[in-house]
């Protein structure tokens, strides 16, 4: 049955900075790098003409600054790419049976039965020039069997190719490749590999399976029948949304408690209000801290579903102190809500959780009509200003015109910023969040 199945994988070429030439023309064949700008900033992508200086997704900014010091950095812009994204799976929707959008830039289609209509290799290079045309983005694609070698596949064709590998081209296709290659192989795991002398897929497949299951466990035989191509995930039309995360990257290591407790209810708050928007509930949350070290500890705990402020930051509170094991300096610090369901929270009768989930979205009507920092948390408000008797300085709108009138050079982007700041923004940190 494998044997017959035709699986398309599609995926864009350095999308985030196909999106930046496509509204600058000007960075065309120059080395692009999306992200990573700041002193603490990462890569998040970086153009072919980049990678040749050994730059890659996921570095330090500053590493790849010293790799490639004219490299243009540009801050990127989710929703654009967002947009574009949306935009290229509009299109497949309208021209296959069958797919599945595995993330952002990458998509899989089934095929599978198609060829007595038309040949799939052509349908997907017609496809392909289709998103081209209209997107004025590049993308290569990968036709096989199923979708790990056509992933694969995919990969050994791009910038701007495609590549098919019939059954028959299997073991000469896969055998001479490095195991890197093969998805789901991190650094951990080729660096165990290399270090057995196993570096080409053709050797992998020559190692037994019991020893590989007693070096990795389940994961050791999941790579081992990837490497002998063997697959048989199929192409699922809708995967529901199984966590929402953020972290946040401090411009300067810290132990400050109070700070550190402060923005983990901060990023508590800004998920919660997320999963009330998207009607769901999370039945797991974990926090994340990253030493100065680079070691990074995740500690989690199972709850009740729930989508209330008051007991996830609790909890949070609750596992960070349980994490924060050593009295280090610490550059991250992170939460996710996982499990996730659609429902509503359950009303208890005993309890003040009617009063205190209307106010929840009371909370939540404001921000949706004036913005997420609308209503938060007094604890992530930045401090007032004290004078020197520690006393509050009052705000005074007469003595604050005079003093921009008497500034010779302000920018007005200045002065329109909102009087309202959270703790995590007014101490330069850089977050990021996460889905899956």
């Amino acid at each position: 049955m494998e044997k017959e199945r035709q699986i398309i994988h599609m995926d864009q070429d350095a999308f985030f900075v196909s999106v930046e030439i496509r509204k600058n023309p000007k960075l065309t064949g120059k080395p692009v790098i999306i992200g990573g700008g700041g002193d603490r900033g990462v890569v998040a992508s970086c153009s072919y003409e980049a990678r040749k200086y050994g730059i890659h997704s996921a570095m330090p900014g500053r590493t790849a600054k010293l790799l490639c010091p004219q490299a243009i950095f540009l801050k990127g812009d989710m929703e654009e790419y967002s947009k574009a994204s949306h935009e290229i799976t509009e299109i497949i929707a309208d021209k296959v049976p069958l797919f599945e959008k595995a993330s952002i830039d990458e998509h899989y289609i089934d095929m599978t039965g198609m060829d007595r209509f038309f040949g799939c290799m052509k349908f997907a290079s017609e496809l392909r020039q289709t998103i081209i045309k209209e997107m004025q983005l590049p993308i290569s694609f990968g036709l096989s069997i199923n979708k790990t070698v056509a992933k694969i596949a995919t990969n050994e064709s791009k910038p701007g190719g495609e590549l098919q590998v019939t059954y028959p081209e299997l073991r000469p296709f896969l055998d001479p490749l490095a195991i890197h290659k093969i998805p789901g192989i991190g650094h951990a795991t080729y660096k165990k590999l290399s270090e057995m002398g196993v570096r080409e897929i053709l050797t992998l497949t020559q190692i037994p399976q019991q020893l590989m299951f007693k070096i990795l466990g389940q994961h050791g035989l999941s790579l081992w029948q990837k490497a002998n191509g063997i697959d048989l995930a199929p192409v699922v039309p809708y995967r529901e949304r199984k966590s929402i995360g953020t972290q946040a990257t401090f411009e300067s290591d810290t132990m400050d408690m109070s700070k550190l407790k402060a923005i983990i209810t901060g990023m508590v708050t800004g998920l919660t209000f997320q999963l009330r928007n998207q009607k769901k509930l999370t039945a797991c949350i974990t926090v994340t801290v990253r030493y100065t070290n680079f070691e990074t500890v995740t500690q989690q705990e199972r709850i009740p579903y729930t989508s209330l402020d008051s007991f996830l930051i609790s909890k949070a509170h609750s596992l960070f102190d349980k994490v924060y094991s050593k009295r280090m300096l610490l550059r991250l610090v992170g939460v996710k809500l996982s499990h996730l369901v659609s429902g509503y929270e359950q009303i208890g009768l005993y309890n003040i959780a009617e009063e205190e989930y209307s106010l929840y979205q009371a909370m939540d009507k404001v921000r949706n009509n004036y913005g997420a920092e609308a209503v938060v948390k007094a604890c992530i408000v930045t401090q007032p200003p004290r004078d020197e008797k520690g006393k509050i300085i009052k705000y005074n709108p007469r003595k604050k015109k005079t003093l921009i009138e008497n500034t010779e050079e302000e920018e007005p982007e200045v002065r329109k910023r909102s009087k309202i700041r959270s703790f995590m923004s007014e101490k330069g940190i850089t977050g990021s969040k996460s889905y899956e």
